[in-house]
């Protein structure tokens, strides 16, 4: 099987947009296309990730209103749908097309409108990936993670501090990202100090609700030559499902779909966590940064918050996480936040982030749905 690479990555502004769905998809879809020097012709399968433009907009039928939008007909297309973590089940169907031989181009753009609802409605719309009986019962993703949090830090005796770390760092990353939502650094006390949302978990612990699109093309490593010296190949990509309950995991601090999907991912790849130089993690509340950052294998169960204490994984650190600014900064429009993780890295290894470049050959995505409920992990590599 031929490797499957990247030529060309594209990210809008995130944030509060005046632009409906449509519009940001084909906004990200159109850079994407100027990135890579691909007509839009040539490509084969477009995929959109999205979660709840019928449920957000009233929007449905995107994936060929978007081949219209970007004169790409008659290429096949379809909407990619998992949760939270539509990005990531995004990218393993673009991989897939290719790595299959069904495409020698596939473009993937992902994208969601959300800020034109209510903090309540949006959060609602969202609750309805929870399992029917828990929905019943008014439990959200913020309830989970509260729960999740308290219990992790009781049983590993982490600070509450700790957490609050997690979001001045990422804060500090997003000033140097142009596209994230929130580019200003916030100190501890700030996010100490700010409302509680779901005890421990305070207003700072969370992502805001998000506007925006990225897009990514896909093509045989051969191909990419034709394009470019400069591309990224998909090493390793794995997806797992999780229980849909979350009182029935035998730990709820155990991500299970982290660590199955990470498994596959490295098995491919023939890596392990100590060859990623770089990480875009799911921190949608920041103790999924801990969870995932464990799960992944980079740092041993329960001390995760220990590495963010020491700094290592700060941009300057042994192991940079999340320096797009993660979705705690950079911000979470559902089905783009996987597809922006990719271009991050693909941004990264590339060498074209500009102030947050690091240095970095090899990069790992983790997106994820819900609250573990399934997960993609990605691993990729410059050449």
């Amino acid at each position: 099987m031929e490797r499957v690479a990247l030529i060309g990555a594209s990210m809008t502004q995130f944030g509060q947009r005046d632009a409906w769905v449509r519009e940001l998809l084909s906004e990200a879809g159109l850079a994407c296309l100027d990135d890579a020097g691909v007509e839009p012709t040539a490509i084969d399968h477009l995929y959109v990730s999205n979660m709840a433009s019928g449920e957000f907009e009233g929007q449905t039928g995107i994936p060929n209103a978007l081949a219209h939008d970007l004169a790409a007909m008659p290429a096949y297309t379809a909407r990619i749908d998992q949760t939270s973590s539509s990005g990531g089940a995004g990218v393993y169907a673009a991989w897939q097309s290719v790595a299959s031989g069904a495409s020698d181009m596939t473009m993937l753009v992902g994208g969601e409108k959300m800020t034109h609802r209510s903090t309540a409605e949006a959060t609602d719309v969202i609750a309805s990936l929870t399992h029917p009986v828990e929905y019943k019962h008014g439990v959200t993703l913020p309830s989970f993670a509260g729960l999740t949090a308290r219990l992790y830090l009781d049983t590993y005796d982490a600070p509450r501090e700790s957490l609050g770390k997690v979001a001045v760092k990422n804060h500090a990353n997003g000033v140097d990202n142009p596209h994230a939502q929130f580019q200003k650094e916030v100190d501890l006390d700030t996010v100490l100090d700010s409302p509680i949302v779901a005890d421990p978990l305070r207003l700072y612990d969370f992502c805001p609700i998000t506007d925006g699109s990225a897009a990514l093309m896909f093509c045989p490593e051969s191909i990419a030559r034709e394009y470019t010296d400069d591309y990224v190949t998909i090493e390793g990509i794995g997806g797992a499902t999780d229980t849909h309950v979350v009182h029935e995991r035998a730990d709820p601090t155990t991500m299970g779909g982290v660590v199955d999907s990470s498994q596959i991912a490295y098995e491919m790849a023939d890596m392990d966590p100590d060859d990623m130089d770089i990480a875009e993690l799911h921190d949608m509340f920041t103790i999924l940064e801990f969870l995932q950052s464990e799960d992944l294998g980079f740092f041993e169960k329960g001390t995760g918050w220990k590495a963010v204490e020491e700094g290592r994984t700060d941009r300057d650190g042994e192991l940079p996480i999340n320096t797009s600014g993660g979705l705690k900064s950079k911000g979470h429009p559902l089905g783009a936040s996987g597809v922006a993780q990719v271009y991050e890295i693909y941004a990264q290894l590339t060498r074209t982030a500009g102030n947050r470049q690091v240095d970095a050959d090899v990069g790992l995505a983790c997106n994820v749905g819900g609250f573990g409920n399934c997960v993609t992990t990605t691993i990729m590599e410059a050449h």
